[in-house]
């Protein structure tokens, strides 16, 4: 639950759909501007939330935010209710924590880049060749070789993204898990990927590759021909999304386990 008087920033996405639902919302409330607000209030679809995620994680600035889906799918979004004043449902919404990835990413030349990333980091082969992985955890070894196209590793907010669709598990939020995925798997054939504790340092070590370069990607960021990755979940910079009772996140994170 908020304080009573939460100060709130609209934030709009540019699809004609989100502007038409602005333009009510606009006159229904004081707004401030998004550095003097204690609550970020963003209509638009799932990509756009997390471009507005990016951009706090990008400037230090935590805010919590409120999503209003203006969008397509919108898993990350609350509903339209038009009847409930959006002050009250600021008030009354539960707060999710959701603690980003961050990625370091080593590049075959020796170029180090660092980005976060709120569903998953996938490492993806770049050319017809199989890519060809060493799996370490906590820095002990965990698989000399893992071939396929890939694999992932996503925080319990995205694994109902990417990692579903590559046969990943769904992990309750509040689990404190990471889904350790393999994307079309050649050898180990048969093996479906790992739950790891959030605490868990996992690192990818590139074989081969000048023959078999890969990517790495931190949601939609990504760095070419890397030799190792290294991802780490981190609490310092955990976000905080809004949801009304009964549209909660985890809900739709159950409901999405019993899908037939």
């Amino acid at each position: 639950m908020m304080r009573n008087d939460p100060k709130l920033a609209l934030i709009v996405s540019d699809s004609a759909k989100a502007q038409a639902g602005a333009a009510a919302l606009r006159h229904s409330h004081s707004w401030v501007p998004p550095e003097e607000a204690d609550v970020l209030v963003v209509l638009g679809g799932d990509g756009f939330l997390l471009h507005i995620l990016h951009e706090l994680l990008d400037n230090d600035e935590l805010k919590p935010v409120y999503g209003m889906n203006l969008g397509t799918v919108g898993f990350l979004m609350n509903g339209q209710h038009d009847h409930v004043p959006i002050a009250q449902r600021i008030r009354e919404a539960h707060r999710v924590p959701v603690r980003p990835l961050c990625m370091q990413a080593t590049t075959q030349d020796g170029r180090k880049f660092s980005y976060y990333a709120i569903n998953e980091v996938s490492l993806l082969r770049e050319t017809r060749q199989t890519a060809k992985l060493e799996v370490r955890i906590n820095g002990r070894m965990r698989m000399e070789e893992l071939a396929g196209d890939g694999v992932l590793v996503a925080t319990p907010v995205g694994s109902t993204a990417y990692n579903l669709s590559a046969n990943g598990p769904i992990l309750p939020l509040g689990s404190r898990m990471l889904a350790l995925t393999p994307l079309s798997p050649f050898r180990p054939r048969r093996w479906k990927g790992a739950i790891l504790p959030e605490s868990a340092e996992v690192e990818f070590r590139v074989r081969e590759p000048k023959k078999r370069p890969v990517a790495a990607v931190a949601d939609q960021k990504e760095v070419r021909d890397v030799s190792t990755v290294r991802i780490i979940a981190t609490a310092e910079m955990e976000l905080t999304l809004l949801f009304d009772p009964g549209y909660t996140l985890e809900e739709r994170i159950f409901a999405e386990q019993f899908q037939v």
